[in-house]
C-alpha cells in the first residue's frame, strides 16, 4: 500500500516511511492511496469471530502488502490483550466500551497496536526512534504504556499542565525508564502546534528519526477502524437490523470519526455517523453551516474532546473531495454545555443504572437526540469513568479508590515550558 498526503505537495510514501516520519514532507497528513473494500461474504460469520480475528482480517486487507501475515497475525494478537464488549443501555441503544485495556480509554488500541508497528521497523535500524505526542487526556498514558521499555525507542509527551486529571497524569509521568513527560503552558492544541512544528523544522529532523503517536501517525488511526467492526459483530449475535445502525461518536481532534469512515469506505455497513462536541464545537458548526473556523480550546469537564483546531478534519475533507454536501448528509453534529453533560451522567445513572464517563455521555446525548424510529444506536464509551474521579463523584455521588501506579513518580522533575517551540526543541537535542 502507498500513502499521500493529503496537501498533495509530496511523493507517495510506503508504509514504514508513513509510520516513521508520521508526517508528510509538505506538512499533510498521510492516506491510503487506495481503500480496498472487505469482500461482503466476511460479515456472514463475523458473530463468531474474536476482535483479533476481525482485526487481522482488517489489518491484512490494508497492510498485507507490507507486513508478513504472521507477523501481523502476532502484532495483532498481542495488541488486543482485553476485550471490547457491547452493553446494552435501554432498547436500541448500546455502549461499545472501548475502556478495558491497561490505561482504561480507547487509545489503547492504537497506541499499542502502533507500538508494535514502530518496534517492528525500528529492529531494522540503529538510531533510536523519537516518538512526539501531544495529549488531551488519554493518548499520553496509552502511548507511554504501549512504548514502556521498547528498545531503540524514546517518548515524548507534551501535555497542557492544568488540563488533566490526576491519574491521566500519573499514567505517563510515573513510567520513566524511555518516557520523558513535559508539561506546556497552555492548552491542547498548543500542545498540537508544538508536535507539529517540530514535524517541520527540517535541521531537528536531520538530527534525529523522528515520528509521532498521536491520531495524525497513520498507523494510530487504522487500526481505531477494527472496533467498529467488532461492534457490528456483536451486534449481529443480538438479532436487530443491521441495515440501520447509526454510530455516535464523541469528538475531539476527530481521529475516532476518521476511523469509522473509512471503516465504512472498507464495507462497514454503518447508515450514518453523530458526531458529538463539548464547548469546542467547531466541527459540530461546519457540519451547520460548512464553515470551519478553529479557535482557542476552552476547558470542560470532557478533556480529551476539547480540541479547537482538530487535525484529521484534513483527512475527512480528503475522503470526500472537499465536498460539504456529502459530508453533513452522513454525518449530524452536536453540541453540549458541561450542565447538559453532567444531567446526562447523572439521569443515565438513575434511569439505566449505568455509569458514563463525560466523553461518553456527550455521544449518548446525541444519539438519543438524533435516532430515528427503527434505527438501532452504538455510541462509543472512550473511557474508565474512574479516570474523572472527581466529576464522577461530584455528577453521581460515586466515589472511586484513589489511583495507584507502582511507578516511580518523578513529577518534581518534569520540565515545563511555555507554547515557545524553542523551549521544545532544546529538550528534544538534550535528550538524543
Amino acid at each position: 500500500m502507498r500513502f499521500y498526503s493529503t496537501n498533495r505537495q509530496c511523493p507517495d510514501a510506503s508504509l514504514e516511511e508513513a509510520v516513521m516520519t508520521g508526517l508528510a514532507p509538505d506538512g499533510g497528513l498521510y492516506m491510503p492511496l487506495h481503500i480496498p473494500e472487505i469482500p461482503r461474504a466476511f460479515f456472514n460469520n463475523i458473530g463468531e469471530m474474536t476482535i483479533a480475528n476481525i482485526a487481522y482480517v482488517v489489518a491484512n486487507t490494508i497492510l498485507g502488502d507490507d507486513i508478513d501475515s504472521a507477523q501481523l497475525n502476532s502484532i495483532v494478537n498481542d495488541t488486543f490483550s482485553f476485550d471490547i464488549p457491547l452493553r446494552k443501555i435501554e432498547n436500541n441503544i448500546y455502549a461499545l466500551e472501548l475502556f478495558h485495556g491497561p490505561t482504561l480509554a480507547f487509545k489503547d488500541v492504537g497506541a499499542r497496536f502502533l507500538a508494535r508497528i514502530i518496534s517492528h521497523y525500528a529492529s531494522k535500524i540503529t538510531e533510536d526512534v523519537n516518538v512526539l505526542v501531544a495529549t488531551s487526556g488519554d493518548s499520553g498514558g496509552a502511548v507511554a504504556n504501549g512504548f514502556h521499555n521498547v528498545s531503540g525507542v524514546k517518548v515524548f509527551v507534551l501535555y497542557p499542565e492544568n488540563s488533566l486529571t490526576e491519574m491521566q497524569k500519573q499514567q505517563f509521568t510515573s513510567l520513566g525508564g524511555n518516557i520523558y513527560p513535559i508539561a506546556v503552558k497552555g492548552t491542547f492544541d498548543n500542545c498540537q502546534f508544538l508536535v507539529k512544528t517540530a514535524f517541520n523544522d527540517t535541521e531537528l529532523r536531520k538530527s534525529m528519526l523522528l515520528t509521532s503517536a498521536n491520531s495524525i501517525n497513520i498507523c494510530r488511526l487504522l487500526p481505531q477502524m477494527f472496533y467498529y467492526f467488532y461492534g457490528f459483530a456483536q451486534l449481529s449475535e443480538l438479532n436487530v437490523d443491521l441495515e440501520n445502525v447509526v454510530v455516535s461518536v464523541p469528538c475531539g481532534n476527530l481521529g475516532n470519526l476518521t476511523a469509522g469512515l473509512l471503516a465504512k469506505k472498507m464495507g462497514l455497513p454503518v447508515k450514518r455517523f453523530i458526531a458529538a462536541n463539548n464547548k469546542n464545537n467547531v466541527f459540530a458548526n461546519y457540519l451547520v453551516n460548512g464553515k470551519f473556523v478553529p479557535r482557542r480550546s476552552t476547558r470542560t469537564i470532557a478533556p480529551g474532546m476539547d480540541v479547537g483546531n482538530p487535525s484529521n478534519f484534513s483527512r475527512i475533507l480528503d475522503m470526500f473531495d472537499n465536498d460539504y454536501n456529502a459530508i453533513s448528509e452522513l454525518i449530524k453534529g452536536y453540541s453540549y454545555k458541561d450542565e447538559e453533560i453532567k444531567e446526562t451522567l447523572i439521569d443515565t445513572y438513575s434511569i439505566n443504572s449505568y455509569l458514563l464517563d463525560p466523553h461518553g455521555a456527550t455521544a449518548f446525548r446525541a444519539l438519543k437526540d438524533d435516532m430515528k424510529d427503527g434505527e438501532v444506536g452504538i455510541f462509543l464509551e472512550t473511557a474508565h469513568p474512574s479516570k474523572m474521579a472527581r466529576i464522577m463523584k461530584d455528577a453521581t455521588g460515586v466515589e472511586f479508590k484513589t489511583f495507584n501506579n507502582t511507578g516511580t513518580k518523578h513529577s518534581s522533575s518534569i520540565p515545563r515550558i511555555s507554547s515557545s517551540y524553542d523551549s521544545l526543541k532544546k529538550i528534544l537535542l538534550s535528550t538524543t
